[in-house]
């Protein structure tokens, strides 16, 4: 019995997802030329507060799949924090399976030790997202702003208020993971037709 180009080609498809299956590595999903389909998940590391969105590139605009922050409480030692972080994001993984990542790139400090302590949650964001076997990039937090508000020194109610307008959210989301929504969209509008800004893989 003869079979389509078409079906040839969805057998393949199958095929490759079985195997995928069996494999330990996460096969990525590919998306078209406008990135249709793609589920991208957005980070803002903060050691006490880190916040985590997930869009998925459809039409008529990006759809928010989840979203929200992993708060660790003050008395909480800072091992323990990076710890709660790791497996909070490897739970989102597992659950949503997103296909590529964004992180917030680290921004200049005058603290040393507050700049020190953002780079381990940074870390520890990382090696979750690592471990899945993503493709991780990272965008600098003047150029989300520009990117998604037009202005790069937007304050975060801005940022906040129009990530809700373009994913059209009931509700305005908290500012961490308003923040973690708008590094996904910002890579989103990368894929699609135009590219504002250019991420860089980390």
């Amino acid at each position: 019995m003869g079979i389509t180009p078409k079906q040839f080609e969805q057998m393949q498809t199958r095929l490759k997802g079985s195997k995928a299956g069996r494999g330990s590595a996460r096969q990525p999903v590919k998306a078209n030329e406008n990135g249709a389909g793609q589920i991208i998940l957005g980070i803002d590391p903060s050691l006490r507060s880190t916040g985590y969105g997930i869009v998925t590139v459809a039409r008529p605009h990006p759809r928010a799949v989840t979203f929200g922050t992993i708060a660790s409480p003050p008395k909480w030692e800072r091992s323990r924090c990076l710890l709660h972080i790791a497996d909070s994001l490897r739970k989102v993984l597992k659950e949503f399976k997103p296909d590529v990542c964004v992180v917030e790139s680290l921004f200049y400090a005058q603290n040393l030790q507050t700049a020190l302590i953002m780079g381990e949650a940074r870390g520890a964001s990382l090696v979750a997202v690592a471990e899945a076997g993503l493709e991780i990039y990272e965008i600098a937090p003047r150029k989300v702003k520009q990117a998604i508000v037009g202005y790069g020194g937007a304050q975060k109610l801005a940022v906040a208020k129009m990530v809700q307008r373009m994913l059209v959210l009931k509700d305005t989301p908290a500012p961490d993971a308003a923040d973690a929504l708008a590094l996904a969209l910002t890579h989103a509008q990368n894929i699609g037709s135009y590219s504002f800004t250019a991420p860089k893989r980390v």
